[in-house]
């Protein structure tokens, strides 16, 4: 019997190096070795595909997107085939010097979907099968969306000790830094987030202190988490002396920091990205983390989801 990838097109959101392109005639992939086929039900938009549109990868070309939920239809492991799951984003080779000493997400070789290889905004997607996740059967698509930007929250508590009482600091008030300002609370931080907008910072209200400004050197950890340069400038200034900066942002503009500050004060930089995703399904399973609903669009109609000033917008992709 012939595969739905050797009789199908699909439609999906294609980066053609410049801008994004609504088709309706990209092949369903087929799966490899050590791969599924996932027939995508909700695909997530975040800040990282809005820099790509800005330069933030000018050598990619492909389907974009990277968080989603799906359903396995054909896989090497029996186990997933017909399984709602989610996906960790980071391919890796593992035989280079990275994978050999335990830090696969910085694979060499390294494939991230919507980045490097054809993501998830399209009906059909080939992720490596051992980065998958079972979703629960009670966690609800429209929930379980949220798994791998909250997964990258989650990463700080594997890169930092965030001790109960500690004086933290997020700077930013959009998606990413709600689900960290969520992840803070339950490890019991001291928290306060920065923000600029009023109607956004009203959110974080629950978890933490919320201030337009907030005086120098106040916090031992400041989370910065803008998506915009302006973030660093404001993280050197709240960071106290010998305290820790995590740089949570990717964004494609430069940056002009006094880098001399990093020595004098004795600052530690933390680079973080991706992260678990058991503590982030988890933590969605069992209410511990609730976030605002994400707003569904059409494929076609990708210029309002990317353009939108909701919390999460996506795409609730249907069938072939």
């Amino acid at each position: 019997m012939e595969s739905v990838s050797e009789t199908k097109l699909m439609e999906g959101i294609y980066f053609d190096g410049k801008k994004a392109i609504y088709r309706d005639d990209l092949p369903v992939p087929t799966p490899g070795e050590g791969q599924s086929l996932i027939r995508v039900l909700l695909a997530a938009v975040c800040s990282t595909d809005k820099e790509i549109l800005k330069g933030y990868r000018p050598d990619f070309k492909g389907v974009m997107g990277h968080e989603f939920v799906g359903i396995v239809e054909s896989s090497d492991d029996p186990a997933l085939i017909g399984k709602r799951v989610v996906g960790e984003i980071n391919e890796n080779c593992g035989h280079c010097l990275y994978c050999t000493t335990g830090r696969p997400h910085h694979c060499s070789n390294r494939h991230t979907p919507g980045l490097s290889k054809d993501g998830c905004f399209a009906q059909y997607m080939v992720l490596k099968t051992s980065l998958l996740h079972i979703v629960p059967d009670s966690l609800k698509t429209d929930v379980a969306v949220f798994t791998e930007p909250l997964a990258a929250a989650f990463e700080i508590l594997e890169q930092i000790e965030i001790k109960p009482g500690t004086p933290v600091a997020i700077v930013g008030d959009g998606r990413l830094a709600l689900c960290i300002a969520n992840v803070m609370h339950l490890a019991g931080a001291d928290l306060t987030v920065v923000g600029k907008h009023s109607e956004k910072l009203d959110v974080f209200k629950p978890l933490g202190n919320v201030l337009f400004h907030a005086e120098p050197e106040s916090f031992e950890v400041v989370i910065e988490a803008t998506g915009h340069p302006s973030g660093m400038e404001a993280a050197f200034r709240l960071v106290r002396k010998k305290g820790i900066i995590v740089l949570k942002s990717t964004f494609a503009a430069p940056v002009t920091l006094d880098l001399s500050q990093i020595p004098v004060n004795e600052l530690t930089i933390v680079g973080s990205r991706c992260g678990p995703f058991e503590p982030a399904l988890n933590a969605l399973s069992s209410g511990q983390v609730v976030l605002p609903a994400i707003e569904k669009h059409e494929l076609a109609d990708f210029e309002s989801a990317f353009s939108s000033p909701a919390f999460k917008a996506g795409f609730e992709i249907l069938a072939l």
